[in-house]
């Protein structure tokens, strides 16, 4: 199912979504598992990806490297990749 899921989602017109839905498929690559184990994608809006993580020291590791991150999602997505990361402290669901 998850990996029909961006299809389906584009084929609708929800391109945004089907972009997050590859973007949290793909997260645990991206980051590493340790990392995807305290972050996790929240939400994609204008390009720019908001990633909730449970403790402010994973909030400085996912910053300190951001430029490896957009570029790892820029080579999984083209275009459609976020262009920047916004993290915040916060726990809920997807962590």
């Amino acid at each position: 199912m998850g990996a029909v899921l961006p299809d389906v989602l584009r084929d609708l017109g929800l391109g945004a979504a089907a972009t997050a839905a590859r973007i949290s498929q793909a997260w645990p690559e991206v980051v590493g598992e340790a990392a995807a184990a305290h972050s996790w994608p929240a939400a994609l809006r204008d390009g720019v990806l908001d990633v909730a993580v449970d403790a402010s020291a994973w909030a400085q590791h996912l910053q300190l490297r951001r430029p490896e991150l957009l570029a790892a999602l820029a080579a999984r997505l083209g275009e459609a990749a976020p262009h920047d990361l916004r993290l915040r402290i916060g726990r809920g669901a997807g962590g």
